[in-house]
């Protein structure tokens, strides 16, 4: 076997980014481990992904029955893009396994085989017995574990990241709204902040890269732990907050699957947790928040924006992020949506055309961009995987993202001690996470009775400021028409859970 090291580039350029206005990349150790029959130098803390697309990989595995190139997409483990062989291993999402000394990887091609389980090496298991067990290390999960841990409630957080925050880790934009949830603090800020006060508390425990794969009869719940001493953890809490946060979506176009086209919130985790340019040009698609916000974030981070296509007569986003765009000669090109992208095994340009009245492309009206890096910021859908299959009574609520469970207004679901909290229970943003997980950690202290009449009036309090003051502004009103209809009272879902469970 031919060994080449490859110590900082590939294909002769260096993608990770050394100046930023706004964040200061502190890498760890360089490692060294194998990507098929290369040595790759990489740093402690970045993901697999991360150090290959920092020198130049853009491919990291094939569909099984077409063999068509994949690439990064969500960076969070969510979707299937990444799967690779880590030490012989199939089916590891390489955007969420950390890098360390001597592991092989390699990409994979075709179904792997199923491994004899003579060849397999067992992991030990662990039981652990908690009164609260929060799933999902990002706004609201956090939030609820520091509520409930305030009135003595046992917490147990696990979170398949390299770190504890969520979606705030890539956030490099100052957030609005009370002081109370963070004003002017920049969201990564915010994700550190609540991880120190987090692993400062006694009776919260809390479990990295770990994977939560069912819930099971009696409200046992099974995890992996992975890293260096992995774990198969049977998890036996009294409640259950779900915090499970939200999945990019998709948009159905040629060659939608080719490397380097990428969610919005991929790009953003390459950029601002791991200091990696996702590309050289971007097109964005969708003029919402979220498009506005990366295209702000791509320029910061050195990498052209050559436009933001939206299908609808007007910006989506607030007019502030859009100000800012514009000012920096990015135009905003409305009724337009991309019908294509090219390439051989990566994006080389991207195709738009106008819509008409009924959505259609209007033929002849192509625009075509060079373009390595396509980012869809077309919406999220809340990821309700786990409570699906725990068996929660679910509704198809447009206004939310798609699937959600039907919950009572305190965020219990019908299956009785397990609660929603932020993105999962549809899709708003930031600060009502953080409301709701408190809410949430709130009814879990209440109904377990660590907590008496001050929680009770607190959580009425938070109640009435979410529903009477915060979703009355007309910027959420979509989401608030979504949570009535998903919220339902005390009496109802008494009547539900008895139908459903007997």
């Amino acid at each position: 076997m031919s060994i080449v090291v490859v110590k900082y580039f590939l294909d002769k350029r260096d993608y990770r980014i050394y100046k930023h206005p706004i964040i200061s990349f502190k890498r760890g150790r360089r490692v060294r481990f194998y990507y098929g029959d290369t040595v790759v130098e990489a740093y402690e803390g970045e993901s697999v992904l991360a150090a290959l697309y920092a020198i130049g990989y853009r491919v990291f595995s094939y569909s099984s029955k077409l063999g068509r190139p994949r690439g990064a997409f969500c960076m969070i483990g969510k979707c299937s893009s990444c799967f690779s062989y880590i030490d012989g291993v199939p089916y590891r999402r390489i955007c969420i396994e950390p890098v360390s000394d001597g592991i092989h990887v390699e990409v994979r091609k075709g179904v792997p085989e199923i491994p004899h389980s003579s060849s397999l090496e067992e992991i030990p298991s662990e039981e652990i017995e908690t009164d609260l067990l929060v799933i999902g290390g990002g706004p609201a999960g956090l939030h609820a574990a520091l509520t409930a841990s305030e009135y003595g409630v046992d917490v147990v957080v696990v979170d398949e990241g390299l770190r504890l925050g969520g979606q705030l880790v890539k956030q490099t934009h100052k957030f609005f709204g009370s002081r109370e949830y963070y004003c002017g603090i920049r969201g990564f800020e915010i994700a550190s902040m609540l991880e120190k006060k987090l692993l400062e508390k006694p009776g919260i425990h809390v479990y990295r890269q770990t994977s939560v794969y069912g819930y099971f009869r009696g409200g046992v719940v099974g995890a992996v732990k992975r890293g260096s001493s992995p774990r198969n953890l049977v998890i036996k809490p009294r409640a259950i907050v779900g915090a499970t946060g939200a999945i990019e979506r998709g948009l159905t176009f040629e060659n939608n699957d080719l490397p380097g086209v990428m969610g919005a919130g991929g790009a953003q985790t390459l950029m601002n947790q791991y200091g990696v340019r996702p590309g050289e040009k971007a097109l964005i698609v969708g003029s919402g928040n979220v498009g506005l916000i990366v295209s702000y974030q791509l320029l910061q981070a050195g990498v052209g924006v050559e436009a933001i296509v939206e299908i609808m007569p007007r910006i989506g986003g607030w007019f502030v992020h859009a100000a800012k765009i514009r000012r920096l000669g990015v135009p905003i090109i409305l009724r337009h949506t991309i019908t294509r992208v090219a390439g051989r095994e990566c994006v080389e340009k991207a195709i738009v055309q106008a819509v008409d009245e009924n959505w259609k492309p209007i033929p002849g009206s192509e625009k075509e961009y060079n373009v390595d890096l396509v980012l869809l910021a077309v919406g999220l859908q809340p990821d309700t995987r786990l409570f699906s299959q725990a068996g929660c009574v679910m509704k198809w609520i447009p206004e939310l993202g798609g699937l959600v469970p039907l919950r009572t207004r305190f965020l219990e679901t019908s299956v009785e001690n397990l609660y929603i909290a932020g993105d999962a229970a549809g899709i708003e943003e930031a600060t009502t996470a953080f409301i709701e997980g408190e809410i949430a950690g709130l009814s879990v202290a209440i109904k377990l009775g660590c907590a008496g009449r001050a929680a009770i009036e607190k959580r009425e309090k938070l109640l009435d400021f979410l529903w009477n003051i915060y979703r009355r502004s007309p910027v959420v009103e979509r989401a608030r028409v979504g949570k009535e209809k998903a919220t339902i009272s005390e009496e109802e879902m008494k009547k539900i859970r008895k139908q459903f469970n007997g």
